[in-house]
């Protein structure tokens, strides 16, 4: 059974920091693109940041790039969101996801879904 654990939402002031980590179990974790989304409360769920099998290629969202840097550890089976300069409009429920064919933004494409972790960016 596929499981994607996210961890380490929380509270945040503004232009504070905070890394996600997302822990995968029962798939071969090289083999996947991996990825991260956000939805925000009456929004729907949108794309934050994607990276290669092998790490070598990353894409993010204009709102987060140069913010964030989304990075894995194949070897730990772990995918991470360093997010820096938070803002309160990145406030949202954060998830990870698994694409077994495809490096893309669109949510479709993606397999697997973690439940998702909550940051919360206080003005």
């Amino acid at each position: 059974q596929v499981q994607l654990v996210e961890s380490g939402g929380g509270l945040v002031q503004t232009g504070g920091s905070l890394r996600l980590s997302c822990a995968a179990s029962g798939l071969t974790f090289s083999r996947f693109h991996l990825g991260w989304f956000r939805q925000a409360p009456g929004k729907e769920r949108e794309f934050v940041a994607t990276i290669a099998r092998s790490g070598g290629s990353t894409y993010y969202a204009d709102s987060v790039k140069g913010r964030f840097t989304i990075s894995r550890a194949n070897a730990n089976n772990t995918m991470y969101l360093q997010m820096n300069s938070l803002k309160p409009e990145d406030t949202a429920v954060y998830y990870c996801t698994a694409s077994r064919m495809i490096l893309t933004t669109t949510p479709k494409h993606y397999n697997y879904w973690g439940q998702g972790t909550q940051v919360t960016v206080s003005s």
